[in-house]
């Protein structure tokens, strides 16, 4: 039995920034609006034909394999999460393995949206415990920019969400006081629909759906948000996983040294960490410089606090993300 550790971060974002007042050229909204509601001053979007999701995810991932002090080719498995991949199929999981000039290891590409990384995280960290793999690349990559509905209809979603890639490698760790103590995983799928992309899907608006009806007025394939109910369920859930986690591993709130919640709004991130009486220098938060970046945002964050010394061996770091599906969950580390 092994644990299994974190032995290289990574991120990347596109260098185009959007301001919340280039926004306000583009709807009815302005920049006082937007961080009242969310915190953000400004995200980055893709420049069309500079990137894609996987270009994203490989820079990333480039990063995190060079800090982690292997070669490429140690790499056993890949794990990648994301709501937004090239292709309707294949996921971008083997698009890495091709670009990243892999051996032909195995791609798993994981679909839960907001909680895609911490998913990864579990995954990766389950093939390492049994000792079936040795180093696990996740990459959590997301580029938003391109299917947001950029008009006034559209503002409550569109001004939340930006492009980037954070990437990790997890590797074997023998000493089992360190590492990845415990994750815990959860979902309610009765609440599916209220924070949504409906087409096009098999289900009820398929492609042939869409162009045959030709209607300027659907919105069934921009992404909807239900945002009170989501930021009320979110504030309950991100309270229980992280307690789960804690009292898994016989520990309490003030053990925390460093918690990286999801960032899907700093109003929630501010509400945990009021509820749970942690300081300003236990809680990281970058949405102010990114907006929310889906399954990118706590790998994006978690190497951003690290790169700044915010994280450091011996640590105690909480990992934790609420999002469509509903789904949730915590990864508790010792660094």
């Amino acid at each position: 039995m092994y644990n299994s550790r974190i032995s290289g971060l990574g991120f990347y974002v596109p260098e185009h920034v959007v301001t919340n007042d280039d926004l306000s050229k583009m709807m009815d909204t302005n920049d006082e609006w937007i961080q009242e509601r969310t915190g953000i001053k400004e995200r980055r979007h893709v420049v069309k034909g500079e990137d894609t999701t996987t270009s994203m995810g490989v820079k990333a991932a480039e990063k995190a394999i060079e800090r982690a002090g292997i070669d490429k080719d140690e790499i056993d498995f890949i794990v990648f999460a994301t709501l937004s991949p090239d292709y309707y199929f294949p996921g971008p999981g083997v698009l890495v393995q091709r670009d990243l000039g892999l051996r032909t290891v195995g791609a798993l590409d994981i679909r839960n949206q907001c909680s895609g990384f911490v998913y990864g995280i579990s995954v990766a960290d389950q093939y390492i415990k049994s000792g079936m793999y040795k180093n696990v690349l996740v990459i959590g990559s997301e580029l938003h920019s391109h299917g947001l509905d950029m008009t006034t209809r559209g503002r409550g979603v569109s001004v939340i969400f930006g492009d980037g890639a954070g990437a990790a490698v997890l590797t074997r760790e023998e000493n089992l006081s360190k590492g990845i103590l415990s994750t815990h995983l959860h979902s309610e799928g009765q609440h599916a629909e209220e924070l949504s992309l409906i087409a096009p899907g098999m289900g009820k608006r398929w492609v042939t759906d869409i162009i045959a009806d030709a209607d300027p007025e659907d919105t069934s394939y921009f992404p909807y948000m239900n945002g009170q109910f989501v930021f009320k369920n979110a504030v309950v859930r991100f309270s229980e996983v992280i307690m789960e986690g804690l009292q898994k591993n016989n520990l309490t709130p003030q053990d925390i040294d460093m918690l990286i919640p999801h960032q899907a709004n700093l109003r929630i991130s501010q509400f945990i960490q009021n509820k749970f009486r942690l300081s300003d220098d236990q809680v990281f938060n970058n949405i102010m410089k990114y907006g929310n970046t889906t399954a990118a945002s706590i790998p994006i964050a978690l190497t951003e606090a690290w790169e700044e010394g915010k994280v450091k061996e011996g640590d105690l770091v909480v990992l934790a993300a609420f999002g469509s599906g509903f789904t949730w969950g915590s990864v508790i580390i010792r660094w």
